[in-house]
């Protein structure tokens, strides 16, 4: 029974070798064999250098990148408020034409004043400047500053007294507005 298996078993690697030589005529069909180190080394060294030329080509793109933006940012700053001075440059105009007129009444200055203060005032809502007049509001030390305070009948903490206009662009307070401040009465 031991001899069957035996000679039911496949054939080893050596009696396959043997049997594929004899049918070719002598020459083995090895698989493909693995290329030597010169050639792998070879190849890992190519590789490496185009991933450094990648990475070189990334770091300047990157470099002009950050220049490009420094230089818009240094453009932002410095021209920001051109489009602002253009508009005012119209109130500049008017009072200056008011300068030079030669026969001036009090009714035509008041006149051409009103008329530059509308100027002013257009351009001062085209770029969003609004006028922080808080005149019997609650105290609001982010866009108040308190000169003094008095007393009053008006609820405490309230504005009683504005003595300077304050200004917020685009909601952001760029001018406070100087005011008196209610106390309650003492007695």
């Amino acid at each position: 029974m031991q001899d069957e298996h035996q000679a039911t078993t496949p054939a080893t690697a050596t009696d396959r070798l043997s049997t594929e030589k004899e049918q070719t005529g002598g020459e083995i069909n090895a698989p493909d064999s693995m290329p030597s180190t010169e050639t792998l080394l070879k190849q890992a060294e190519l590789a490496a250098q185009e991933h450094h030329d990648a990475w070189l080509r990334a770091k300047a793109d990157a470099d002009n990148i950050r220049k490009r933006s420094q230089a818009d940012i240094a453009n932002a700053h410095k021209y920001a408020i051109e489009n602002f001075s253009t508009e005012l440059l119209a109130v500049k105009d008017s009072l200056e034409a008011a300068l030079t007129a030669g026969k001036v009444t009090a009714e035509s200055l008041k006149s051409g004043v009103e008329l530059t203060l509308k100027q002013l005032n257009a351009a001062f809502e085209k770029f969003r400047v609004i006028e922080i007049h808080p005149i019997e509001q609650k105290f609001d030390p982010h866009r108040h500053q308190a000169i003094n305070t008095v007393e009053s009948d008006a609820e405490p903490n309230t504005v009683v007294q504005v003595f300077q206009k304050g200004y917020l662009l685009n909601d952001r307070v760029i001018r406070p507005a100087m005011v008196a401040v209610a106390k309650a009465k003492a007695g």
